[in-house]
């Protein structure tokens, strides 16, 4: 019983983990013309992975670019809607990665971005893996292997959700904006009709002129 509950504690403490040691995850709003810049310390040999997604705004594009320590360039792309770039640092020190949406007049863009470092926490760091693993510790495994599907499946709806919110609301504002020009230009065509039907049955006087003998 004793063993079991420990078992337990560790797949939530490495879940814990697992949330707050490999990165950041965060939507921002991005105005017209403008950059925002992001940092990250890593230690040489780490894996890391760059993920982002343009929520809402214009062609739902962005540019993004990554630098190393020393400001060389590892990952540029323009105008990009999503992508996701992984790579392993060469170098010890602070890593940029930049959104930009300066090539935009007007619009402002809703970014969502995803940058895990590393690798996942061993779920059972204190056990000897020379052992096979017990049906409990196999059971927790699989347990914490599907709550990271699961997480990422809710973050992948949620973006969606968000977008065709977006979609849907700016759609719905099209067609208000066309329901208004439509009833002033019936409106307009009305008034003329009637104006111009008055004109022909309007009565107008005539004038007669005697000529005296």
């Amino acid at each position: 019983m004793y063993r079991s509950f420990r078992v337990l504690l560790q797949v939530l403490w490495a879940q814990l983990l697992w949330g707050w040691v490999l990165g950041s995850e965060l939507t921002f709003e991005l105005p017209d013309n403008a950059k925002q810049c992001f940092y990250e310390d890593i230690i040489v040999g780490t894996k890391c992975t760059l993920e982002f997604q343009v929520v809402t705004g214009g062609h739902y594009d962005v540019d993004c670019r990554l630098e190393d320590p020393e400001g060389n360039t590892l990952y540029k792309e323009m105008k990009k809607q999503y992508d996701s770039f992984t790579f392993t640092a060469s170098k010890n020190g602070t890593y940029k990665f930049c959104f930009s949406n300066e090539f935009s007049t007007f619009t402002h863009k809703t970014v969502y971005f995803d940058f895990q470092v590393g690798d996942d926490p061993p779920l059972f760091p204190n056990e000897n893996r020379v052992t096979a693993l017990t049906q409990m510790e196999s059971a927790c495994v699989s347990i914490h292997e599907a709550l990271k599907s699961v997480i990422d499946y809710q973050t992948h709806f949620r973006l969606r959700e968000a977008q065709g919110r977006s979609r849907a609301e700016d759609l719905n504002t099209r067609v208000a904006f066309w329901s208004i020009g439509e009833a002033i230009i019936l409106l307009v065509v009305s008034i003329s009709q009637v104006v111009l039907l008055r004109s022909f049955f309007s009565d107008r006087k005539t004038t007669t002129t005697r000529v005296g003998s």
